[in-house]
């Protein structure tokens, strides 16, 4: 089949590596995210997945809407047979889903109907989940309910950081795509309808969300601080200013420190939850650069009584 692929960041990468290196379909184009603002200077860079389309010569498509008419005009030139989608970050009008003949099929990183939404992995991380996996399906107008094509599990490990599981699904996830392309063509994969129980929703997980509530059980706060990591970063206050969490360890046997409530000693760092203590392994100080717990609780000179989160 004739392709267009429509993605943005490293996570599609792998993806758009699969259907490049396939024998059986042609990626005719790439669709992505205009180019954005990063680093100090605040340049305007290519999405990563534009950047890879240029290293295989390919036509990059990067609308400021997916409604704008010279883009829709493009996409009808080019005719592509199937759309492949792993992370965009744009919703697709009727308009454009009607162009290629098999639609726009999409990568999601959840096992549907568990985990609509922007941010499926930190969801299932946060929650508790077991296992998890990824789905393919037919994009319709609504929120990730389209019909399934296939899906692949993954085990989460216990600990496993949204980063950590989102690179293992978006290799497992690429497989998966290229599978669905070759099933779609030889007309022997047929979308099933997602169920109408199990449904859950994962919105974009924000700043403010990912502030530890240290009355939380600890493993609610592990669950909390892996989810959130890479980004956008569990946080506490220590001292008036925000202490990033970057890996912490429940602590069963610690059961004598109230909510927040810190104790530093040579090399460990344990803070107190509403249940057991956490042992606080990696953090990152306002305007400094991560570091272990226990340098950090050194150099702060962390006195007895001491807590975070207020």
């Amino acid at each position: 089949m004739k392709l267009v692929f429509a993605g943005t960041p490293e996570v599609a990468v792998p993806a758009l590596d699969a259907l490049l290196a396939s024998e059986r379909h042609e990626v005719a184009a790439v669709v992505t995210r205009p180019d954005a603002p990063a680093g100090r200077g605040r340049r305007l860079v290519a999405s990563p997945v534009a950047e890879r389309a240029e290293e295989a010569g390919i036509e990059v498509l990067k609308p400021a809407k997916p409604k704008d008419p010279e883009f829709l005009e493009r996409l009808r030139e080019i005719g592509p047979d199937c759309c492949p989608v792993v992370a965009y970050g744009a919703l697709l009008p009727r308009v454009a889903l009607d162009v290629p003949a098999h639609g726009w099929v999409n990568l999601h990183f959840s096992l549907l109907p568990a985990w609509r939404g922007a941010a499926p992995v930190q969801h299932a991380i946060m929650a508790g989940d077991e296992i998890t996996g990824a789905s393919t399906f037919l994009i319709e107008e609504g929120l990730d309910s389209g019909p399934v094509y296939g899906t692949v599990t993954e085990e989460i490990r216990p600990t496993d950081t949204s980063g950590d599981l989102l690179t293992r699904l978006a290799f497992a996830g690429a497989g998966l795509l290229a599978a669905t392309m070759d099933g779609i063509e030889d007309g022997t994969l047929k979308a099933v309808p997602q169920p109408a129980d199990g449904v859950s929703l994962a919105p974009k997980v924000n700043v403010e969300d990912a502030h530890i509530d240290w009355s939380a059980p600890a493993l609610r706060v592990d669950r909390m601080v892996r989810g959130c990591t890479p980004a956008p970063g569990a946080w506490t206050m220590f001292r008036g200013e925000r202490l990033k969490l970057i890996q912490v360890a429940p602590v069963p046997d610690r059961t004598d420190l109230a909510p927040g409530q810190i104790s530093a000693r040579k090399n460990n760092v344990y803070v107190g939850t509403g249940s057991y203590a956490v042992e606080l392994l990696w953090v990152q100080a306002q305007g400094k650069k991560p570091m272990r717990a226990a340098d950090w609780a050194r150099g702060a000179r962390i006195t007895e009584g001491e807590r975070l989160g207020g």
